[in-house]
């Protein structure tokens, strides 16, 4: 049967979702005598152009993004205590960071580079940040606290930063599960599986016929909007909620510390870990290397100014993405330098911190306790920190997911190999007819010219690549295409065991093994599951998508059992004609029916799966109200023991010091009785207002001060404090240490600092001499004025 027969007996023709007759195609026809240029742009022309699909295909991917990150951002806000927009947090890192900002203020941007008060570094990207949001203020007029500027650097970087780069992250993922399937239509290719298992038993004619539908069909595939398309952009409004959904990141670290830096640099963590990523595909693919290397090394300095320490999150993460997808000489340079790095770890830790323990890792982090049994620990990397049904449903789809993930990159790393076979197998020794020749030419003649647009940079999707081999091959490069889906199944979920490890090991185990696992993040429950949704939320993503695609071909196989063996009776019956009947109101409807299934099938039941997650996760999150309801205690002025770090009664005496005192003299207190908010609550020059103390940086003026006060010799006492500045210096004393700071390793070294008996000596011999007495407040509160000539 020629080609010229078909057509002018019946056709099939894509109208965005449905097959027409000859009869049906007869009304365009005449419109295309009329002056209708052509079909497809008189089908269109009545459209407004935003509604044309190839716009939506652009537009799309940016609204869902926007919209997604709004979504998260307003979760964030939601959250965020209000009362600390007007006090500090008051914490046992809280005091450190606000004086960072604070020595900004008044040093400029020069202190970046020696922030701490021995003017060593620390990572300021968040305080430089925070700088920054007062300056910009300014210009408008405003005045923006310290605080205020803290908390609104924080909601940036937790609200947007972090969401959208792990939406960037798990796009990355997506794509490049879906790349090379530009046609990717399950009814073509069960219809081609049809129609070769009954070729036997069928004329020529008929086959002809099949592969003319299948070739229809793909036709409307493509003119209809591409159902995995919407799929891939509803995951933009999902995965930036489901980003801040849980307590892992970022609501525990601000309860923890609060660990500012190391947030800040988790939040920029995922672009740095898709940057890298490009950098692998630039190598295998050996273009735009040095585009990438340059983007990547640009997100890596960044991170590290944000806090050095992610490094180790950083390399953690990546191994199995270097093992599977880098040649074995990269391979081996990237371990070499991780070896290198962690040398250099050691080498810092051992001249740093003087500890008699070094040689002993078991005693490692002596007052370190579990806190999960070993249930608890894997349960909570499986759910992600979620709680409830979310956390339940969350383990399912990430459990089933990767599954389902891993079946579909498996059969299509061996359907490609078989086809890569085959092919090679035809080359050796073709073997092909006349009729077959002349067969696979009519059907070229008549397969569709059109390629599915993605202007966003998302092929289209489906589950099992591997079965439509045939559809792709024209598009394949000649050389033969790495296994990237099993690849990054593999390395995500070799990565998310790796956190898991890390994890347990912190929060569960003991020893000296645990111990030098965790040692990097200090075996700190805080920090190390902040790595969770870095490697849980991609692998939950792909593996919905797989979920989706397996759905759409099961529902696709299911509607098209029924309509193929109609065809194929039709097929049989007319076999004595030349013409065969495709009219039939039942074929189309079948056909119809197909479609829809293969395409919407599954997209809707990952949204509405993804959706019920994304929306529980808000409502049940006792975890992260927990740490909100923290917060709000650690910044409440009404505590039940009056020496907490901050109360009424000590913002009432600090603000009577200061007043005193003025914003120039040095005072000098025990950091762990909460003098040191003054700094930036009053703006009085607290010395070194920060609880960790070096004594062994010959610059370190607090580390001198508290050896000359603990030795009770008044010239050394008077010969450290009298020179640091030119002003006058005070002592303060306001009880003894704070409860919510007893955890602190150090605290043993300000015990001088209360020690009524030393104090009342230095008193008695001159030392200090009291100028305001506040005992109304507090038993033994005080203001001293150490006795310097001046």
């Amino acid at each position: 049967m020629t080609s010229e027969q078909i057509a002018n007996t019946g056709s099939v023709t894509a109208d965005h979702g449905s097959i027409q007759t000859h009869a049906q195609t007869q009304p365009r026809q005449n419109d295309s005598v009329k002056g209708c240029p052509s079909e497809r742009k008189c089908g269109l022309r009545w459209r407004p152009a935003m509604l044309h699909p190839a716009s939506l295909r652009v537009l799309l991917p940016w609204l869902t993004s926007i919209i997604g990150i709004a979504f998260a951002l307003c979760l964030v806000i939601a959250w965020f205590p209000s009362t600390v927009w007007n006090t500090p947090i008051v914490s046992s890192d809280a005091p450190a960071h606000y004086y960072f900002i604070r020595r900004l203020l008044d040093e400029g941007l020069g202190a970046a580079l020696h922030l701490w008060p021995h003017n060593s570094f620390y990572p300021p990207l968040f305080h430089v940040c925070a700088y920054f949001v007062i300056k910009i203020a300014a210009l408008f007029g405003v005045q923006c606290s310290i605080y205020a500027a803290f908390n609104i650097t924080w909601i940036i970087a937790s609200g947007v930063i972090f969401p959208s780069g792990m939406l960037v992250l798990c796009r990355y993922f997506l794509q490049r599960w879906n790349h090379g399937n530009p046609m990717s239509n399950p009814i073509s290719r069960i219809s081609q599986a049809s129609s070769t298992s009954e070729s036997s038993s069928v004329s020529e004619s008929s086959n002809v016929l099949n592969q003319r539908v299948s070739s229809a069909v793909n036709r409307q595939y493509n003119a209809t909007f591409d159902a995995t398309f919407v799929l891939r952009n509803l995951i933009g409004l999902f995965v930036p909620v489901l980003a801040v959904s849980s307590v892992c990141h970022p609501y525990g670290l601000l309860n923890a510390g609060p660990l500012i830096a190391f947030g800040f640099a988790t939040s920029l963590l995922p672009f740095l870990i898709a940057a890298t990523l490009r950098l692998f595909d630039a190598i295998a693919a050996r273009e735009h290397i040095v585009k990438w290397l340059a983007i990547t090394a640009i997100a890596g300095v960044v991170c590290l100014v944000a806090h050095p320490r992610i490094a180790f999150t950083y390399a953690l993460i990546l191994v199995p993405f270097i093992v599977l997808r880098l040649p074995w000489k990269l391979i081996l340079g990237a371990f070499i330098a991780m070896c290198v790095g962690a040398v250099a770890f050691v080498a810092l830790m051992l001249t740093s911190f003087k500890s008699d323990r070094w040689a002993n890792p078991a005693s490692w982090f002596h007052s370190h306790q579990p806190s999960k049994n070993l249930w608890e620990s894997i349960s909570f990397c499986f759910t992600d920190g979620l709680d409830g049904f979310p956390a339940i449903l969350f383990a399912l789809l990430l459990i089933a997911g990767t599954v389902a993930a891993f079946v579909c990159a498996s059969c299509r790393a061996a359907m490609r190999s078989a086809d890569s076979l085959s092919a090679a197998v035809s080359t050796v020794a073709p073997d092909f007819s006349a009729d077959a020749d002349a067969s696979a030419s009519d059907t070229a003649v008549s397969a569709p010219d059109v390629s599915p647009v993605s202007t966003s940079g998302l092929p289209a999707a489906s589950c099992s690549d591997a079965a439509d081999v045939s559809l792709s091959a024209s598009s394949e490069p000649s050389r033969p295409r790495r296994n990237d889906r099993l690849r990054d199944v593999i390395a995500l979920t070799a990565a998310f065991l790796l956190v898991t490890l890390v994890y347990v090991c912190t929060v569960t185990l003991v020893g000296a093994l645990p111990n030098i696992i965790s040692a990097p993040w200090y075996r700190d429950e805080n920090r190390i599951m902040t790595m969770l949704p870095l490697v849980a939320l991609p692998l939950l993503v792909i593996g919905v998508n797989a979920l989706s695609e397996c759905v759409s071909v099961c529902a696709a196989s299911a509607s098209f059992a029924p309509s193929a063996s109609s065809f194929s009776t039709k097929n049989s019956a007319s076999s004595s004609s030349s013409v065969p009947s495709l009219s039939s109101a039942s074929a189309v409807s079948s056909v119809r029916n197909v479609s829809f299934a293969s395409n919407w099938i599954g997209p809707i039941a990952a949204f509405l799966v993804i959706a019920i997650l994304a929306v529980s996760a808000q409502i049940v999150c006792s975890s992260r109200t927990a740490a909100r309801d923290t917060i709000i205690a650690h910044s409440s002025l009404n505590q039940s023991d009056p020496n907490e770090q901050l109360t009424e009664r000590k913002i009432t005496v600090l603000r009577k010091v200061t007043e005193r005192t003025g914003t120039q003299a040095t005072i000098i207190s025990d950091p762990l009785n909460g003098s040191m908010y003054a700094d930036t609550l009053f703006n009085a020059n607290m010395l070194y207002p920060i609880i960790n103390a070096r004594t062994d940086v010959p610059s370190a003026p607090f580390g001198k001060v508290e050896t000359a006060f603990a030795s009770g010799d008044a010239q050394q006492v008077l010969g450290t404090v009298c020179p640091l500045t030119d002003a006058p210096e005070y002592f303060l004393t306001m009880g003894g240490q704070a409860q919510s700071l007893q955890s602190f390793p150090y605290r043993a070294q300000y015990d001088s600092f209360h020690n009524e008996e030393l104090i009342d000596a230095y008193v008695d011999g001159g030392t200090l001499v009291k100028v305001a007495d506040y005992s109304q407040y507090g038993q033994g509160w005080a203001l001293y004025r150490f006795g310097c000539a001046d």
